[in-house]
């Protein structure tokens, strides 16, 4: 077992019952005592103490609502000192608004990623090799038309002097076959090729040279060549921060029979048939809308639906 897997399996064994406020030192591995600087010499108290502020420290760096997440499980925090982990879940999920079978799905994200940040092999806030995030997203998507759109609005943030480009891309099961793009504003596009055999990567030249910290507003209008050409989800998964994402999809009259949210769930939930999110309902004009805040990189926010 790899030393990252061996720390998941700590920090599982670790949230049950009490979490940190029950019996630790006979549960915290070798992993641990690692990652949280635990001597031979230190008592329950010391290693309850080092833990706990280890594991602060490492949830500082994920999204809000994971670290509310990851803090409940552990039992950090007055409000979360539920004796069993599934009272703690219960108090997360209203706390968040959220399913409990959701907030246990993040909550296993969220200890793979602390895993990780323990281990030094990866961080969520923003590095010096950034160059720019999303301050906010707009995506609608009209499928009631003979031609599917996509109009994609965002502000991004230059996080480097000089920022003259921004890198995107879009999946689609056909890859670009049919699809056209047209810059509203914002740039010039240009075409990076396939990434992937269903992902399209583009760019856009700016006008001018950003400066650190400066905003820059951009479009792009996407066309299909029919709905089968888009798969029956639309889902964005962030490369860079993104602070907020707001969704609107119009099915109109040939609605699906059901919708369903996907809020940082993991890649392949979205096409996951057995994957179950909460439903979101459709309004009279046959439409949803969704948004959604700390977009985590990596993660999939979005909707997903069955085809009628």
């Amino acid at each position: 077992m790899s030393g990252r897997a061996e720390l998941v399996q700590e920090l599982k064994s670790l949230r049950k019952g009490r979490g940190l406020l029950g019996k630790v030192d006979d549960r915290v591995g070798p992993g641990l005592r690692s990652a949280c600087a635990i001597s031979d010499e230190d008592g329950m108290v010391a290693v309850r103490r080092k833990v706990t502020t280890r594991l602060t420290e490492l949830a500082g760096q994920l999204p809000e609502d994971l670290r509310v997440v990851v803090l409940a499980a552990f039992a950090i925090g007055a409000e979360a000192s539920q004796p069993l982990y599934q009272d703690r879940v219960k108090w997360v999920a209203e706390k968040l608004d959220r399913d409990p079978r959701t907030v246990r799905r993040r909550a296993d994200q969220a200890i793979d990623l602390l895993a990780e940040l323990a281990a030094g092999t990866t961080r969520l806030t923003q590095s010096s090799g950034d160059r720019w995030h999303t301050a906010s997203m707009v995506v609608a998507l009209v499928l009631d038309q003979p031609e599917p759109t996509i109009l994609e609005q965002r502000r991004i943030i230059a996080d480097e002097d000089g920022l003259r480009s921004v890198d995107l891309a879009v999946s689609l099961p056909a890859g670009r076959s049919g699809l056209s793009a047209t810059v509203l504003y914002g740039g010039r596009l240009v075409d990076r090729g396939m990434e992937a055999s269903d992902r399209w990567g583009y760019g856009l030249e700016l006008p001018r040279s950003l400066s650190r910290g400066e905003p820059w507003d951009l479009a792009v209008l996407f066309q299909l060549p029919s709905v089968s050409a888009l798969g029956p989800h639309m889902a964005s998964v962030p490369r860079q921060r993104c602070d907020q994402f707001d969704l609107r999809i119009r099915f109109g009259e040939e609605r699906p029979s059901e919708v369903c949210v996907l809020d940082g769930a993991f890649q392949r939930d979205v096409s996951d048939p057995g994957y179950r999110g909460r439903l979101l309902p459709i309004d009279p004009a046959g439409e949803v809308h969704r948004r959604f805040s700390h977009l985590a990189p990596g993660m999939a926010y979005g909707v997903r639906w069955e085809r009628p």
